[in-house]
């Protein structure tokens, strides 16, 4: 459901994760999950979205991040996930997680059929963000 203020619809843009390397990062999502690179700020180097449809994956390197005017943990493997995700949507569930596993994903749970029908599995990716490959709902 979108939602409407004063006649402007809302809708998400775009999904951001602070990282110590843009590149890397971008490698890695193409690698393990299939992603198309979309924007990259090479001058700099701190920015870059992968080409997911109508809303973009981005990575904002910490130099960056952190001139926004407010702290916020950095994620790392070896700390637990926090508690956000986000999700790919696949017909080949067991495929796309192997697959993301093969390219250095931390593999969380494995693929599972849910009550619901859906097939559903978790991995971290190489900054410790938890990441969700699943079926298609419905």
């Amino acid at each position: 459901m979108l939602y409407r203020n004063k006649g402007k619809i809302m809708k998400l843009g775009y999904t951001l994760f602070y990282v110590d390397d843009v590149p890397k990062a971008m490698d890695f999502y193409a690698l393990a999950f299939g992603l198309e690179k979309g924007f990259f700020h090479a001058e700099s180097g701190q920015y870059g979205e992968m080409s997911t449809g109508e809303t973009h994956l981005g990575f904002v390197h910490h130099e960056t991040a952190s001139s926004h005017d407010f702290a916020y943990e950095r994620m790392a493997l070896s700390k637990a996930p926090a508690a956000f995700e986000i999700g790919f949507v696949t017909s080949d569930v067991p495929a796309a997680f192997e697959r993301a596993v093969k390219a250095g994903a931390v593999a969380v749970s494995q693929p599972k059929t849910k009550p619901w029908g859906q097939t559903v599995s978790y991995v971290r990716d190489l900054n410790g963000f938890l990441v969700e490959i699943c079926s298609p709902m419905g």
